[in-house]
């Protein structure tokens, strides 16, 4: 039986107003489930808010997020959210089991040993599953981080630079697992500078140029080629 995709997230008219100056402004976008959507776009395009938001971690000054029927505002919607960010957020004096554990606990898990155990070794950890957080390497921080993402069985994968630290292995590692995720039938957003990795699994792409939606679609053939084009030389910055 073929699994179940998620309910596509869908944003409206969405903006963000910092000051005087937007960081994103009425967009428009649909990230269905069953895919991985690349989140492009040179610094300062509004990507980081744009995670922020589909996050819950952010408000939106104007327009709508939904999850399928939920709105970004009902405390449904941060359950259905993983999310790999720039910061790890685990905590250092508690082993990797038991930071699994714990934040396995907040999302109510079921069988929730069973599923620390099977992370623990799908990102290669199980050996190190009782040293501390804090002892850990860059590199092992980040596979700990994407185990705590997955923990849950997310609808919506949210992956802001999820392949920092990361080595070669690290990083094949985390694309079988994200691909795995998209298979299940959840929503992947990756926003990474490794167009390589990225392009390995993306199969649409969402390119912002300041704060406006400059391409949204299939990506067909090679995404740093896309990329390019679409953003010309702005697609260096």
């Amino acid at each position: 039986m073929s699994p179940t995709p998620s309910p596509t997230v869908r944003t409206r008219g969405l903006g963000r107003l910092y000051d005087d100056d937007y960081a994103l402004v009425g967009l428009d976008a649909e990230f269905p489930g069953g895919t991985v959507t690349a989140l492009l776009g040179p610094n300062g395009a509004g990507k980081s808010t744009l995670m922020g938001i589909l996050s819950t971690l952010m408000r939106p000054s104007e327009g709508e997020v939904r999850y399928g029927d939920v709105l970004h505002d009902d405390p449904m919607a941060r359950a259905l959210v993983g999310y790999v960010g720039h910061r790890t957020m685990l905590y250092r004096p508690l082993s990797a089991r038991e930071n699994l554990r714990f934040f396995g606990r907040l999302y109510g898990v079921l069988d929730l040993d069973d599923r620390v155990d099977r992370l623990l070794a799908e990102v290669g950890l199980t050996r190190d599953a009782e040293r501390p957080a804090g002892d850990f390497s860059r590199g092992m921080a980040q596979r700990l981080t994407i185990a705590r993402a997955l923990l849950p069985g997310p609808s919506l994968l949210l992956l802001d630079e999820p392949l920092t630290g990361l080595d070669r292995d690290g990083v094949a590692m985390a694309v079988r697992l994200f691909g795995a995720e998209r298979d299940r039938g959840a929503v992947v957003v990756m926003a990474s500078h490794d167009l390589a990795a990225t392009g390995d699994l993306a199969d649409r792409a969402l390119i912002l140029r300041r704060g406006r939606k400059a391409y949204e679609g299939p990506v067909e053939g090679d995404l740093a080629v896309l990329y390019r084009d679409v953003l010309g030389g702005e697609a260096a910055a």
